[in-house]
């Protein structure tokens, strides 16, 4: 079988289902595995050149909706009659049913069964591990800088932050993504400031572009030296990757 992904997280799951011999194009962005970075690559997942992905014969390209703007990748595999099938996961909950999804369209439903339990367990876990502290600190996340971007209530880092033991500032919002601007954050007075912008190297990244921004000055999280700049991978991504990325966020929000 010959498979293309074309999203980051989609080559990740097919990489915990060990398709290695199977998986013979990538996108632009997928970054990991390091062992994958041969693969040759169909584009950025956003404008995904589908001449590449025909000529690399797939039996099963791994598409998504995940980012707004993908519509187009899936309309064109539809125009072109490619296999395919689309991973659309807004919830933590829904990483599980995905996996499950990938392995049927694979021929790997035994072990996507196993890597399906063994994510939701481990997410239990960490559940259970984070209830043992008393507080709840309030999360503020930070998709993009300008204008800024941050997860709402049906997002899969509103459950991220519950499952650690915290709570997302802008979970109120019934929408997976919020528009929001820096007094608004002000007003919510997070007590810690997670960065994970989308695309960006993290080494771009520096603390005093959040450090620096006049309306936060007197932020809680700021006056408390609680600025994250946080590897993107882990936590935008919704892939069993996820998982490390919850592991190190209860270590790094509780203290006590």
């Amino acid at each position: 079988m010959r498979i293309v992904s074309i999203c980051p997280s989609n080559t990740e799951i097919l990489y915990y289902l060990g398709l290695h011999e199977h998986v013979v194009g990538l996108d632009d962005h997928s970054d990991w595995p390091l062992e994958w970075q041969h693969l040759p690559r169909v584009g950025p997942d956003l404008t995904i050149d589908m001449d590449l992905v025909a000529a690399l014969q797939p039996d099963l390209v791994v598409a998504s909706l995940s980012v707004p703007g993908m519509e187009k990748n899936i309309e064109a595999l539809r125009d072109r009659d490619i296999p395919h099938i689309v991973l659309n996961p807004s919830r933590i909950a829904e990483i599980a049913q995905d996996i499950r999804l990938v392995g049927e369209a694979s021929g790997t439903q035994r072990q996507a069964e196993q890597l399906a339990v063994q994510f939701d367990e481990t997410i239990e876990s960490i559940r259970q591990k984070a209830a043992k502290y008393t507080q709840r600190p309030k999360l503020y996340w930070e998709w993009w800088p300008n204008p800024i971007y941050t997860p709402g209530q049906e997002n899969w880092l509103t459950d991220v932050s519950e499952i650690a033991g915290a709570t997302n500032i802008f979970a109120d919002y019934p929408v997976a993504n919020v528009k929001a601007t820096r007094e608004m954050v002000m007003e919510r007075d997070p007590d810690h400031i997670c960065v994970v912008w989308c695309g960006i190297e993290l080494k771009r990244i520096k603390p005093d572009m959040i450090t620096n921004r006049p309306e936060w000055m007197n932020m809680t999280a700021i006056r408390n030296n609680q600025v994250h700049l946080l590897e993107e991978g882990l936590y935008c991504r919704p892939s069993p990757r996820i998982l490390e990325g919850l592991e190190k966020l209860v270590d790094l929000i509780h203290t006590e």
